[in-house]
Formats: C-alpha cells, structure tokens, sequence
C-alpha cells in the first residue's frame, strides 16, 4: 500500500462514478474497501474486484448508516477512511425550487454527509491515523444559480468539516472536503441532459457550456479526484486537516 496510512475504507455512492473510480483505486492499493448504495445492482458490479464488498444503504436513514457499518465491522473490520460520497443535484430557479426539492438535496447531501462521518467516527479507532473525507463540489466554495438548494447543502458539508477538524484535532484523524468543479460522471451527464430539455441547446452545445466554467475549459476526470483522496490518505498529508481542496482547473 506503499506509503497509505489506511487499510479498511467506507465510500458512500460507491456504486458509480467517482465513487467506484476510488474503490477501485483504493482496493488495486491493498485496501479493504466496502461500497454503499441504494441500488444493489450497481454495487456488485464495482464488488468484483476481490477487495471490495457491497452493502446497500440508504445515507439519508440514520438506522441504515448505523447498520452499514454494523456490517462493515462484521464482515472486514472498522474503516480507518471514511470517504461521504453520495450525493445529489436537481436543478430549478429560486422560485421554482419546492420544500420537496429543498429537503430532498438538504438530506442527501448534508444530513447524509453528517451520518456517514457522526456513524463512522463511532467505530473508528480514534488512536490510530484515520481520514474522514467528502466529496463535495466547488458549489459549496461558490455560487451557480438554479441550483441554490445544492451550493447550500455543499456549503453546509464544507461548514462541517472544518467543525469537525477542530474537534478531531487531537487525535490522528484528519476531516478534509475535496471539491470538484463539473466532473466527468453520471450526474453531469443529467444536468447535460437537463440544459437540453429547458434551452433547446444541441447535446455538444450543452456540455460546451459547462466545461467552458473551468478554466482549462475541460471537465475534470473522476481519477483526478481519486488521486488527490489517495494523497490525503497518505502518511505525509497527516497536517493535512480542516481543509477544501479544490479540484477545478483554477475556476474561482
């Protein structure tokens, strides 16, 4: 695992996209890897891969995030990385967003954030390294419009983390947010799918209109991602803690 300072990991949304890209990274490393998510499908298809075991689990369900790692404990032993995820994005103008809506992306990103680590941290043995790290979005460090729902859930993650490393500081665990601009997944490809249906924009049309919000006028690619939670898994990022790691090509 060279110089990995972890060797069991939970990563919610595991299923898909960036999510199985740092499971299978992380497992290719050596490490026990269990993935979560709703659709059990989807997470044995990643679970092939003989370091990593599925567990279906519902992040916005307080009795589900107890009992995935409940089961994690049983079946490979508690995590040293917990790695928040899943995540969520809908999008409708301010006036348009509804309390569903609100709720909705409230939960799945915030609350499920705030399950994930409250849950995690309980098992976790708080005299050794361990990394608590989620996947937030360059939305919780900015503002996009039609998505307000989303940049305060994000906003929110961000507030959290950096509470929790504070809190942690005397221990060996670091908190940390990696934060990406519009990533190269399946989330990306609904709001393509999304600008096509309200504008009238062409498919390439769409996608163009997004990448150009980076400036190396790209979508960042989920192993860019991954490779940066590898980093701070490492022994040498243990000062590394309270911290939003921009992953966007410079986007401000």
């Amino acid at each position: 695992m060279g110089d990995l300072a972890i060797q069991r990991a939970l990563i919610t949304g595991g299923g898909s996209g960036v999510g199985a890209v740092m499971a299978r990274m992380l497992a290719d490393a050596g490490v026990k890897v269990a993935v979560s998510g709703r659709r059990v499908d989807v997470l044995d298809a990643v679970a092939h891969h003989e370091n990593i075991t599925a567990i279906a689990a519902d992040v916005t369900d307080e009795a589900s995030v107890r009992n995935m790692f409940a089961t994690m404990v049983n079946t490979i032993g508690a995590p040293d990385l917990v790695i928040a995820n899943a995540g969520m994005a809908e999008s409708a103008p301010i006036g348009k967003t509804s309390v569903d809506l609100w709720r909705r992306t409230i939960d799945v990103n915030l609350t499920g954030t705030f399950l994930t680590f409250r849950e995690g941290l309980a098992v976790m043995d708080k005299t050794k390294p361990g990394r608590l790290i989620s996947i937030a979005s360059t939305a919780g460090l900015k503002g996009y419009a039609y998505v307000t729902a989303y940049c305060a859930a994000k906003h929110g993650v961000v507030g959290l983390i950096k509470g929790m490393a504070v809190e942690l500081a005397n221990s060996p665990i670091t908190v940390n947010a990696v934060c990406p601009g519009f990533m190269e997944t399946p989330m990306l490809e609904k709001s393509v799918e999304n600008i096509v249906a309200k504008t009238g924009m062409s498919h390439d049309q769409a996608r163009a209109s997004l990448a150009k919000i980076n400036p190396q006028n790209r979508f960042i690619q989920p192993d860019e991602v991954a490779n940066t939670v590898m980093w701070l898994c490492s022994a040498n990022a243990r000062s590394i803690t309270g911290q939003t790691i921009s992953v966007s090509g410079g986007e401000a």
